[in-house]
């Protein structure tokens, strides 16, 4: 098979210092991956706190090294923020030789076009999330918190994570799932009949008709006790599950 055939696109990896083993499985996995694709996009949560490009954590320096190898080689990479890492910035997106994409991100492959995103923004139903997305995505807000101090960056992710796992316990499953009337409004905003996105952690083939037209939402896993991937062939998407 030829590398430029295949795009890989993965999510949700939510890599960090204290799971090693999750570390190990993704370097193994693209040092398979990367020899059998043209590029591999990676939809955010990659990693499962960002506070910084000058985060001195030696993950950090680690993933952008393996990631440079590869992109030198002739892999194509493309990160996008999550609500995880939604302070991933250029400088270390130059340190792994990818490129940041905002999203939504128009893909086209062989005159298919599909629609990525990491997914956060479609849980409008999540009244209480949405409300803290839009003050952390704020450029002034963003500013400023990088100015601050690495531990009291560290310190403001720690109870920001804390209180968000606390206040999720206390939530109906489907408020934290995707809004599907916003779904379909963003496919036909671009015209376009697939979406594949991340964040939810339920990983599922959706078919659907919207404005007449059937669509299908692809929507990819979270790495732990297996991965998830969508291979996009031939203008084809499909996703995989593998054992870590």
């Amino acid at each position: 098979m030829s590398r430029h055939a295949r795009i890989l696109l993965i999510s949700d990896l939510h890599l960090e210092e204290a799971r090693d083993d999750l570390t190990l499985a993704f370097l193994a996995w693209l040092d398979r991956a990367a020899s059998q694709a043209s590029a591999l996009f990676i939809l955010g949560d990659f990693f499962n706190v960002w506070i910084g490009d000058d985060d001195d954590r030696p993950l950090n320096a680690r993933i952008s090294t393996a990631l440079r190898r590869h992109a030198e080689q002739g892999l194509q990479i493309f990160l996008m923020h999550g609500n995880r890492d939604f302070l991933l910035g250029q400088d270390f997106a130059a340190r792994c030789g990818a490129s940041l994409i905002e999203e939504p991100y128009v893909l086209t492959q062989d005159s298919q076009r599909f629609l990525l995103m990491h997914g956060d923004s479609l849980c409008t139903q999540d009244v209480d999330y949405m409300k803290f997305r839009s003050l952390v995505r704020n450029p002034l807000w963003q500013q400023d918190f990088l100015h601050k101090p690495l531990a009291a960056r560290r310190a403001f992710a720690d109870q920001a994570r804390n209180q968000s796992q606390s206040m999720n316990s206390n939530k109906a499953a489907d408020i934290m799932d995707v809004t599907l009337s916003e779904v379909a409004s963003r496919l036909d905003a671009f015209g376009i009949t697939t979406l594949i996105h991340g964040h939810t952690h339920r990983p599922q083939v959706h078919d659907f008709i919207s404005e007449t037209r059937h669509c299908q939402r692809i929507v990819l896993g979270d790495w732990g006790k297996s991965g998830w991937q969508v291979a996009i062939e031939h203008g084809k998407a499909t996703l995989l599950q593998f054992t870590l």
